[in-house]
């Protein structure tokens, strides 16, 4: 069973987290590993874990300006088990979290073929497309009840 869980930066799970955004993220593109970790200390970390290994994981950074605004980064799914609902449960429950610390919005920088992903849990597309890290993204947000 898949479960999701909030940690933080001392969880021994936050080491595998960390090797599962490089090995999904930033290796793939030739980025240093670690080179997205600038927010890990203020950020709010979310696992999903199968048989207590990291499967999933995504990082939420609260807004310093905006206090009830936090942007969605960094979130990745081992390829094994990619389209198998992991990163929909791990949303889901993100999305959860956010509403519990009164958030009103959530934002992200989608990469273009994950753009879907984000509209099947709510998200909305604004702007113009722009490139990160050499891919195609699009600014999307979730408005929260």
């Amino acid at each position: 069973m898949i479960r999701v869980k909030n940690i933080n930066i001392h969880s021994p799970y936050y080491q595998e987290m960390r090797e599962l955004r490089n090995k999904v993220l930033l290796r793939p593109l030739g980025i240093p590993d670690h080179s997205w970790e600038m927010h890990d200390e203020r950020s709010w970390h979310f696992v999903a874990l199968e048989n207590d290994n990291v499967i999933g994981c995504a990082v939420l950074v609260p807004s310093e300006e905006h206090k009830s605004l936090a942007q969605l980064i960094q979130m990745a799914v081992d390829p094994d088990v990619q389209g198998k609902g992991v990163g929909q449960l791990l949303l889901k429950e993100i999305i959860t979290f956010a509403k519990s610390k009164s958030l009103k919005e959530i934002q992200c920088h989608s990469r273009h073929y994950a753009v879907d992903f984000y509209k099947k849990a709510g998200f909305t597309t604004y702007g113009e497309t722009f490139t990160e890290v050499g891919i195609p993204h699009n600014h999307m947000k979730l408005e929260l009840q």
